[in-house]
């Protein structure tokens, strides 16, 4: 993979340095060489059938960012409808509502929301996106049995 610019190397090194002095909740950095493959853990909300996991997501960089958006993965499998079985994240911020301007802060604050507000409209994970919306019990101990096998 072909890495971003300096600068915006430069801007990504001193975002996730912040955020290893003064993380958000239920996000912790985890430090690497490289800048253009960054790895994050995120803490399964409360009330969410991802509370009481882990989550290693990957947010990979291209040669073109910030003028397009990163590609992320959970590292750790999760049963959710806008997660693929590979991992790939689907999120509107991450796709039609790039802005160049997002920071990795918003980015993984963004992936954190989608654990606790699911859109199964635009679900990679089709048979999670159907239990989510025609049998939420099913869907949730799917996902919490998931959970408690892999984060």
């Amino acid at each position: 993979m072909d890495i971003p610019p300096p600068a915006a190397l430069r801007k990504i090194a001193r975002e996730v340095h912040a955020m290893v002095n003064d993380p958000p909740e239920g996000i912790r950095m985890i430090l690497g060489e490289d800048m253009s493959d960054i790895q994050a853990w995120i803490q399964g909300p409360e009330g969410t059938p991802y509370a009481g996991g882990y989550f290693r997501l990957r947010v990979q960089l291209n040669a073109d960012f910030p003028n397009s958006p990163p590609k992320c993965f959970f590292v750790t499998k999760i049963f959710h409808p806008n997660v693929s079985k590979q991992g790939e994240v689907c999120v509107s911020t991450l796709k039609k509502d790039w802005k160049k301007t997002l920071g990795l802060k918003h980015i993984l604050l963004v992936v954190k929301c989608l654990l606790i507000y699911p859109n199964p409209e635009s679900a990679l994970n089709e048979e999670a996106g159907r239990l989510l919306l025609e049998r939420y019990d099913d869907y949730a101990r799917h996902a919490v049995l998931m959970t408690g096998i892999h984060a």
